[in-house]
């Protein structure tokens, strides 16, 4: 991937593009969320993002936040239409025993967050993207190789051309530089359903 054709949807105050490598540095008091449970509205996150109208595919990239340290910190992988309607997946800081992995879903300007804790020393973590039309599927791995799925969802505005790509942020007072490397985009690796047929119409 050539990662100079990405754009910036907020450009952080510091950030290093390379030939195989992106770094954002977060500001704090930055985020995505849309009102669900806490009832505020945060969408200041930096988001580096690619543009395609592609409808099968799979996007893969390695994130590295070592240097995460304070609560909410995070840094992962995202598909950001609009501040209404969004999905990202990331590795989330508590504290120095555990963090959460998980994933939001934004649409028509609602979020949700499924997590699951993980290892506070888990400094790694590996994400693939994958569009099945107007679905997507998020993985992780620890290694690259062997993927387990995150969640499947609909986006309710993602039928057409969309953009993808990382963000990273820092939603309290905090600030932490993020790394994503291994990026690239392939022939979709979430296989067509092959159980349940469709309901008749």
């Amino acid at each position: 991937m050539d990662l100079h054709e990405f754009q910036w949807t907020r450009e952080p105050e510091r950030y290093a593009i390379g030939d195989d490598a992106i770094e954002i540095t977060t500001r704090p008091h930055t985020d995505l969320w849309q009102r669900t449970y806490y009832h505020f509205r945060n969408d200041n996150a930096p988001v580096l993002q690619m543009a395609t109208d592609e409808r099968y595919f799979s996007f893969v990239v390695r994130t590295d936040f070592s240097e995460s340290h304070h609560r909410f910190d995070q840094c992962g992988i995202v598909m950001y239409l609009d501040s209404e309607n969004w999905l990202k997946g990331s590795v989330e800081y508590e504290n120095d025993r555990f963090q959460h992995l998980g994933s939001v879903v934004t649409n028509h300007g609602y979020s949700d967050w499924a997590t699951t804790e993980i290892d506070a020393s888990v400094k790694s973590m590996w994400y693939r993207l994958s569009r099945r039309g107007d679905d997507y599927r998020i993985e992780c791995s620890r290694d690259g190789e062997r993927f387990s799925q995150m969640r499947i969802c609909h986006m309710l505005e993602g039928a057409g051309p969309i953009r993808f790509g990382v963000y990273a942020c820092s939603p309290e007072d905090s600030s932490f530089t993020a790394r994503f490397t291994d990026m690239r985009m392939t022939e979709c690796q979430w296989a067509a359903h092959d159980g349940q047929q469709p309901d008749a119409a």
